[in-house]
């Protein structure tokens, strides 16, 4: 794991995680005085939770897809990659260990907007309460298994494309998952087309995996029969991005 270890090193020595730390974790509480959802004790709480997860999402989408797409690119231009294959290291260990690294990072965010949601902004109804809590909790898996092979796919396309593309990459399909594939659904209902219906369906919908409506009007937790039906959902999307960051990734770049 000496790659592994390597990478954790370097991407803490760097102190940029810090920043996505504060992010998550103290501008939830700054941000609701600069709207209004502190003009209104009553939005305050779900101004802090969409805040939390905006936050999650936000740093992922700017930092952790950075970081794995330079930690890939890296590896492969630095000779560091050719050198690990040379001691035994595959490619296919050296792409897992510098994903492993990435992930120890960027994953804990959702779990961090979780608790501050939790701790800061549940409600006071012990029902509403136990709802919130397995809310987030929810959510904050979903979170770690959507970033997880995004973050794989960032580390393998730049290591054969360069680090801006393997960031554009990963960052791109998460704004269009979250936000894009919203947009075309309401294109569809107004005027619709074999080929755009059949992009919408084709289409990472991470938009379930974003928390902030579900928290924001108190609909709780997800349904027990609807939950694992997302977890399946999402888990073979992670398998297709696997497969196709093990087919991109490189170890050395080729003149």
């Amino acid at each position: 794991m000496r790659l592994f270890k390597l990478t954790l090193s370097t991407i803490f020595r760097r102190k940029s995680w810090a920043i996505s730390a504060l992010l998550v974790l103290v501008f939830p509480f700054v941000l609701p005085y600069l709207s209004s959802g502190a003009e209104n004790p009553v939005l305050f709480e779900p101004a802090l939770a969409q805040a939390a997860w905006s936050m999650a999402w936000l740093s992922t989408i700017f930092w952790g897809f950075f970081a794995a797409a330079k930690a890939g690119d890296a590896n492969a231009r630095s000779g560091l990659g050719e050198y690990f294959l040379t001691t035994g290291v595959s490619a296919t260990r050296q792409l897992l260990e510098i994903w492993a690294a990435v992930t120890t990072f960027v994953a804990p965010l959702g779990l961090a907007a979780a608790l501050v949601c939790i701790f800061a902004a549940s409600p006071s109804l012990a029902d509403e309460r136990i709802m919130w809590i397995n809310a987030n909790l929810q959510y904050a898996l979903l979170f770690a298994l959507v970033v997880a092979p995004l973050i794989a796919l960032a580390v393998a396309v730049s290591s054969r494309f360069g680090s801006l593309t393997g960031f554009l990459t990963s960052a791109g399909l998460t704004v269009y998952g979250l936000y894009g594939v919203g947009y075309m659904k309401m294109l569809l209902s107004v005027e619709s087309s074999p080929l755009m219906t059949w992009l919408w369906s084709v289409s990472p919908h991470y938009h379930f995996a974003d928390p902030t409506e579900r928290l924001r009007y108190k609909l709780g937790a997800i349904d027990g029969g609807q939950f694992p039906l997302l977890l399946a959902y999402f888990a073979g999307i992670l398998l297709l991005y696997v497969a196709i960051s093990r087919l991109l990734f490189r170890t050395k770049v080729t003149a």
